[in-house]
């Protein structure tokens, strides 16, 4: 049964409870930027005709019941209501001056709050070229609508093949999660290696427990420590890279894409801290990875997703993984390396790690007792008690339209943490690109972006050097 049939409202997911409480309202941004001037009098079409159908959600409100429990309840959408078109100067510009009112009009939309009484989303049309593109479509989404996954494949439904729309889209492939089978003959062969990453799931459970209720991250250059950060207002920035490029220091190293890029940018991290404040750079810091839980990570089609048995539902089906960033010591500045290293033998031990389904059980158990509002404060600790959270998302292999625009590039921002820097990784033609978005007026943007930019020419150096040294 169609979970809106006879007028019957849709319980909110947990995690969806969470994101919408009064400790927390996160958002996430999807950014297009358009290879040509923007028609949008094309979008309202799009969005009655492709968005809505796509999910009930997206023409749902959020209620509570006389429970006290949060529901999604279908209405009636006016669709003007949800597209805005900011108006600016247009007598020829420099497009660096765009930029800035881009940047601009994206920190404020980011801090204003959505309406409850209409569906939790909204497009912006910025129709004017800056030096990324023509003009720039903006989504913004509440992520009660669901996770960065659910939101890609509302994407890929939403678009066509720009060089022929008649082709279907090429769903991004990603490896897929697979379950391991119980074999007593096995786990006998390995019951030291069993026994012993028992007691490290067991540790890693506990100090995650005790990062997200008693043991803050230091005050450093990268976290404030401010209660309502969540609410402070942002600014976003991104880089671009190319693939093939981490894919050097991926190859030398013998890891994965994720894990290159989580150590570039820890370096990126201490090559600022050092910067801000070099007594701070040994500082404990902590960054929160997102981990898709489903059992299938490979994009599938909205209707198996909604598919009450699907492997890859729709919804907010993510943990947090806890990572100690790595300290910037001589060692480690004379061999960057380390640091992707380091990450990719954290996030291993982390993603095999009881930690992350006990924590997520945990969580489930303080919402059953003590209500949503006393998980949601618990979820708002794990996020506060930490400096960073750096998510992933894979796009479409080739380029895409929008009703007829074709999209030379496109990131995502989640807006609304309880965190002074969040960080997000998004592919797309052959491309990364790497989103920032920073608590305003406390971490330099600009110096931020910059100390990146080092980290990753450090790492590519230093891989280069290894397949010299290998040829030699």
């Amino acid at each position: 049964m169609n979970e809106f049939e006879n007028g019957v409202s849709m319980p909110v997911s947990p995690m969806a409870d969470y994101f919408s409480s009064s400790v927390m309202s996160v958002f996430i941004l999807g950014v297009l930027e358009s290879e040509i001037p923007i028609d949008d009098s094309r979008a309202e079409p799009l969005l009655k005709d492709i968005f809505l159908p796509i999910n009930t959600r997206f023409s749902s409100i959020l209620m509570v019941d006389e429970k006290g429990k949060k529901r999604w309840k279908e209405v009636d959408v006016c669709l003007k209501e949800h597209i805005k078109i900011p108006i600016f100067p247009t007598t020829n510009m420099p497009h660096k001056l765009y930029d800035d009112n881009l940047n601009e009009y994206m920190s404020d939309i980011a801090m204003e709050q959505l309406p409850l009484e209409k569906p939790l989303w909204e497009m912006h049309i910025f129709k004017y070229p800056t030096s990324s593109a023509a003009g720039t479509f903006i989504f913004k989404l509440h992520h009660a609508l669901g996770d960065g996954y659910s939101l890609m494949t509302t994407l890929l439904s939403c678009v066509q093949r720009a060089d022929n729309p008649s082709i279907p889209i090429n769903f991004p492939s990603s490896r897929s999660s697979v379950e391991s089978k119980f074999n007593i003959k096995t786990m006998l062969k390995k019951s030291p290696q069993t026994v012993s990453n028992v007691f490290k799931s067991v540790f890693d459970f506990g100090w995650s427990v005790l990062k997200a209720s008693l043991i803050a991250d230091d005050k450093t250059p990268i976290r404030s420590g401010h209660n309502d950060v969540g609410f402070r207002p942002i600014t976003i920035s991104n880089v671009s890279l190319s693939l093939d490029s981490i894919k050097e220091v991926k190859n030398k190293l013998k890891v994965s894409i994720n894990d290159a890029l989580v150590g570039i940018i820890f370096l990126g991290i201490q090559l600022y801290m050092e910067t801000m404040n070099h007594k701070l750079s040994k500082a404990e810091t902590t960054a929160l990875v997102l981990l898709n839980t489903r059992k299938l990570r490979a994009y599938k089609p909205v209707k198996e997703m909604l598919d009450a048995n699907s492997e890859a539902p729709w919804g907010n089906r993510f943990h947090f993984m806890h990572v100690p960033i790595p300290k910037l010591n001589d060692a480690s500045s004379l061999n960057p390396l380390e640091f992707v290293l380091e990450a990719s033998k954290k996030i291993k031990r982390k993603r095999n790690s009881l930690a992350v389904p006990g924590t997520g059980m945990l969580l489930a158990l303080v919402n059953r007792i003590k209500g949503s509002e006393a998980a949601a404060r618990y979820v708002y600790k794990i996020l506060n008690n930490s400096s960073l959270s750096i998510s992933h998302m894979v796009g479409p292999l080739e380029q895409v339209a929008l009703f007829n625009h074709p999209i030379k590039g496109f990131y995502f921002m989640t807006v609304g943490l309880s965190q002074s820097i969040t960080v997000t990784i998004t592919s797309y033609m052959g491309y990364l690109r790497v989103g920032f978005g920073v608590e305003k007026g406390f971490i330099d943007e600009h110096q931020f972006k910059s100390c990146f930019e080092t980290a990753l020419e450090m790492m590519l150096k230093a891989a280069r050097n290894i397949a010299t040294e290998t040829k030699q």
